[in-house]
């Protein structure tokens, strides 16, 4: 394995703990007890949508038993609604409720400032495209790539 690739995999792995560390950040600024920042990354990824709760599995943002886990603690906490598929009555759609939304544009405000330091005190816009791009070009590869190695 080359080094720079494992240098990358390992600073993939930092950078989610870092954003993690700044949206706890966020909602400990805001003296929110009752959500952690998983959750509320979640509450991101909704947004404004009613998901079926395999599609944040499918996607690839959570693990299976983490998005139930973490759905259960919001529902009870007042921020996500479930209800169930009126197509499917084994599967439950998921929908920020308004305290989640108020979550989800706080996000959204902090990660806007965040751009926008980024592109005026950094300029760094064209990095970050740059980087977009190359990232999304390694998800492209590690989601074909998870089928066994040749034998050689």
């Amino acid at each position: 394995m080359t080094a720079t690739y494992a240098d990358l995999i390992g600073l993939i792995e930092r950078l989610h703990r870092r954003c993690l560390d700044v949206i706890k950040a966020e909602i400990d600024r805001h003296e929110i007890r009752d959500l952690n920042a998983a959750q509320a990354m979640i509450l991101f990824n909704i947004g404004d949508r009613e998901l079926p709760m395999g599609e944040l599995i499918e996607r690839g943002y959570y693990l299976g038993s983490n998005v139930s886990y973490n759905i259960k603690k919001m529902v009870e906490n007042g921020y996500v609604i479930q209800t169930r598929s009126p197509y499917d009555r084994r599967s439950f759609h998921v929908r920020s409720s308004d305290r989640g939304r108020e979550i989800c544009d706080r996000l959204g405000k902090l990660f806007e400032w965040h751009a926008s330091q980024l592109y005026e005190n950094m300029q760094m816009e064209g990095e970050l495209a740059q980087t977009r791009e190359t990232l999304m070009k390694l998800e492209g590869f590690w989601s074909s790539a998870r089928h066994a190695m040749p034998a050689r």
